[in-house]
């Protein structure tokens, strides 16, 4: 499902995962007093879209799925995450989730590209100077399918080996650094990987 929020004429994006990147994973949230935003997240999504980016989730939801999420319980979820957000100045431009379970075989699912090649559809997002930020493989290989940098957000600095990330990065701290970077040189391809 695709919702937009806003209309930024910016053409590069930040593609994010939600669960364990944007807030701290629960399993499958399915009440609103579950969401808690990790540390940085919205001083470094607020500058980035100072410098340009648009700001665009894209999750997988397989609780929904499952039969553990209902739909009206992930909108709840949904809504106190961008409520959070929107508290300390940060809007999302778009969000795109699955809601199906890993079963249904559906084209949707990361680590299908689709989702965010949807986005370049709807809001003329170039790949090339966007970037995929998640903590999860299948986040990595949806950035890379669709032609985008990726960040692996990795908290604890395990079990990274392989990922096949531009960048990985234990804090939001450090992928600010990485955008602020990348936005003055926007076609370069250096490498930062992170201890």
């Amino acid at each position: 499902m695709t919702e937009s929020l806003s209309t930024a004429t910016a053409h590069r994006a930040l593609f994010l995962d939600r669960d364990g990147t944007l807030m701290y994973d629960n399993g499958y949230p399915n009440k609103p007093e579950q969401v808690k935003l990790l540390p940085g997240v919205c001083e470094t999504l607020r500058i980035a879209h100072e410098l340009g980016f648009k700001l665009i989730m894209v999750s997988n939801q397989s609780g929904i799925g499952r039969g553990l999420v209902t739909p009206e319980e992930a909108m709840q979820v949904q809504s106190r995450l961008e409520e959070l957000l929107a508290q300390k100045g940060v809007a999302l431009d778009a969000v795109y989730s699955c809601p199906h379970a890993p079963a249904d075989r559906c084209g949707c699912r990361k680590p299908s590209p689709q989702m965010v090649l949807q986005a370049k559809t709807d809001l003329g997002v170039i790949p090339g100077d966007s970037m995929m930020i998640g903590d999860k493989i299948s986040d990595i290989q949806a950035g890379k399918a669709a032609g985008c940098r990726t960040i692996f957000f990795n908290p604890l600095g395990m079990g990274d080996a392989g990922i096949g990330a531009n960048y990985h990065c234990r804090s939001w701290t450090e992928i600010l650094h990485i955008i602020r970077a990348v936005s003055s040189c926007p076609h370069d391809d250096f490498q930062i990987h992170e201890a």
